[in-house]
């Protein structure tokens, strides 16, 4: 990372990165949208038509608010724009209500709010160390992180085609992320707590920033082997991180104490009866796990040792979002899942505390837990993956060995989005940006580190390389075989296990880096 005070080298460059994505967010707002483009007018109906204590109760539509309650009000601020465009929309009977004004009033918020995106990717971009700046534009670190963030496909397709609101959330992640790299220790706790009370998802992460907040914060010396300095533990500081997450919580949940609701609010942000895995099977260990449980459950049924009748019907090749029991391996609980989920963060989290690397280390540790979380977690979405794949970009740029890791992650995360466009009209689409996100990403870290060795062993290179016939399979051959309607699930399976392979490949890779790096030592007062 860069000294304080540096900045980007100029800044027509970036606004021209910007202007350019803003015009191609544009160009797919008559794209394809997702069940989720309903699940947010419906918020925006929920909100904007009934009173506060009747949000977290209103059943007529299945998507329920499940989101925390700055989400909501959130929702209840655009709808008070959107009455403007269509007041139809706001009508909590109106089910899967999809008129041109309301395509055109959601679609631009999505890309009116991502403004904070890009703030926070401009603000990022300040803190990149241009050591290995090149005199071409186009070579230099910050230009190539800015491609990489303001451009990533995986954003773009999740909110921009699918239809949700990461930009923002992401946005508000990377400046609490910035502000603790520029030492604003309590600007970036107040933003991250305010981000905890959009999406909850972000609980993910919140292990690294206790912990890099308490050591680098709270304690304000080290010793010099780079141990802590117990005596140098500030009462004030610990408050004051205190005093901000409870006048925040307090903020957002006080309506709803004071309504004697937070149970109700409670279960919906934690639904566990939904079961382990998403419809669109998120590529983790339980998505290897599930594969298994099948391939399993086909070779029992096989050699006859298995009765047909004492199978479980909830299948999860069926792609629903249920409870299930699995067929010869032990069912998971999501007690199981949050023990697993626990032990997968533990050696992050300790090395974050006793072997400091400064914001790096945070970063690094952030990754971690986020990966973690989605290997391991309960009924995790697909899309979580972009919750490492964002902020991995931003050490993507520093060292040969994050960027390969990064190479792998991204390539892979993304391919696995590839299920949530399933129409006909999108697959060149997807097929396209993708390819131009993944060739330039190879390219510019391979000519930011050229002096350096391969990003990538021959065993990488095979299994990247292998996404191509994966996708040729399954978009191209499979609906033409007779295997479509006995095996209607494989393309899903294929996809979500090649995947999971990549995801837990790069986790694995990461880990031991984090784990074999020597601390940073700093005996100053920080």
């Amino acid at each position: 990372m860069a000294a304080p005070g540096t900045g980007t080298d100029g800044g027509n460059w970036f606004s021209a990165l910007a202007l350019g994505v803003t015009f191609l967010k544009c160009l797919l707002i008559p794209t394809y949208h997702s069940t989720d483009f309903e699940v947010h007018r419906n918020w925006l109906a929920i909100t904007h038509s009934l009173p506060v204590s009747q949000w977290y109760y209103e059943a007529t539509s299945e998507w329920t608010l499940d989101y925390p309650p700055f989400f909501a009000w959130f929702e209840y601020i655009l709808s008070h724009v959107a009455k403007y465009f269509d007041r139809e929309m706001l009508n909590v009977h109106n089910l899967n209500y999809s008129s041109s004004r309301t395509l055109l009033f959601q679609r631009s918020s999505v890309i009116l709010t991502d403004a904070l995106f890009v703030y926070a990717v401009h603000e990022c971009c300040k803190w990149i160390d241009g050591k290995k700046a090149s005199k071409e534009l186009t070579e230099k670190p910050k230009f190539i992180l800015s491609v990489l963030l303001l451009w990533n496909f995986g954003l773009l397709i999740v909110d921009h085609i699918h239809f949700q609101y990461n930009g923002f959330l992401f946005g508000l992640m990377l400046l609490s992320i910035a502000r603790l790299f520029q030492k604003r220790h309590l600007e970036g706790a107040f933003l991250f707590a305010v981000l905890l009370h959009f999406k909850h998802i972000y609980l993910y992460v919140a292990p690294a920033y206790g912990i890099y907040l308490l050591r680098s914060y709270c304690f304000t010396a080290n010793k010099p082997d780079g141990s802590i300095r117990w005596n140098s533990f500030s009462f004030i500081r610990v408050i004051s991180l205190g005093l901000i997450v409870f006048l925040v919580s307090a903020l957002s949940l006080g309506p709803f104490l004071a309504l004697n609701q937070l149970p109700q609010v409670f279960s919906r942000l934690f639904p566990f009866k939904r079961g382990l895995c998403h419809a669109y099977w998120a590529p983790n260990f339980w998505a290897l796990y599930n594969a298994l449980d099948k391939v399993l459950s086909v070779i029992g049924l096989q050699l006859k040792l298995l009765d047909p009748n004492k199978i479980p019907k909830s299948s999860m090749t069926s792609g629903l979002v249920q409870q299930f029991q699995h067929t010869v391996l032990p069912s998971v609980t999501p007690l199981a899942t949050l023990i697993c989920t626990l032990i997968a963060i533990l050696p992050s989290v300790f090395c974050l505390w006793f072997k400091p690397q400064g914001p790096r280390g945070f970063l690094r540790c952030l990754i971690l837990c986020a990966l973690s979380s989605f290997m391991f977690g309960w009924h995790v979405h697909e899309k979580a993956i972009l919750l490492a794949i964002l902020p991995m970009s931003l050490l993507s740029v520093g060292k040969a060995g994050d960027a390969s890791i990064f190479l792998i992650l991204t390539t892979t995360g993304h391919y696995s989005l590839f299920p949530l466009l399933f129409t006909a009209p999108e697959l060149p689409i997807k097929i396209l940006l993708m390819l131009l996100f993944t060739i330039y990403s190879i390219s510019s870290l391979k000519t930011l580190f050229r002096k350096e060795k391969p990003l990538f062993n021959w065993m990488e290179n095979f299994y990247l390389l292998g996404l191509g016939p994966l996708e040729v399979c399954c978009e191209f051959i499979f609906p033409f075989t007779s295997w479509k309607l006995k095996y209607p699930f494989m393309p899903l399976l294929l996809t979500s296990v090649y995947c999971a392979v990549g995801i837990t490949y790069a986790w694995f890779k990461l880990y031991v880096s984090v784990l074999t790096d020597l601390p940073v030592l700093k005996t100053k007062k920080q």
